[in-house]
């Protein structure tokens, strides 16, 4: 019978995991690939006007620079962008998008 909390010899594999889950490697990645999809489904014309926040529940807060780009994004581009992020972020849980007006650092 072995015994789970021995010292010996244990798997690369179950020591990185225990690393990186640490560390919040893996969640960094995820962030890092979260925000080159947003600003691949958000287009160029818009680079440097909005900063993505946590996601909590599987709601995606994102901070935008003017009340009119909020609107646009809100009412008529939320759907596509949705969209677009389930399509290619890997194992995403987003479910909605909720937009605020804020300051967003370049």
């Amino acid at each position: 019978m072995s015994n789970p909390n021995a010292r010996g010899p244990r798997a690369l594999s179950d020591v990185l995991g225990e690393l990186f889950a640490v560390r919040g490697y893996a969640r960094l990645h995820a962030s890092g690939e979260l925000e080159l999809a947003w600003n691949a489904a958000l287009g160029e014309g818009y680079a440097g006007r909005t900063r993505l926040g946590d996601v909590r529940r599987g709601v995606l807060t994102v901070t935008v620079d003017h009340p009119a780009l909020l609107e646009e994004l809100s009412a008529y581009r939320k759907a596509e962008l949705l969209q677009a992020l389930r399509a290619t972020v890997r194992g995403s849980t987003i479910s909605s998008l909720r937009f605020r007006i804020g300051p967003v650092e370049s």
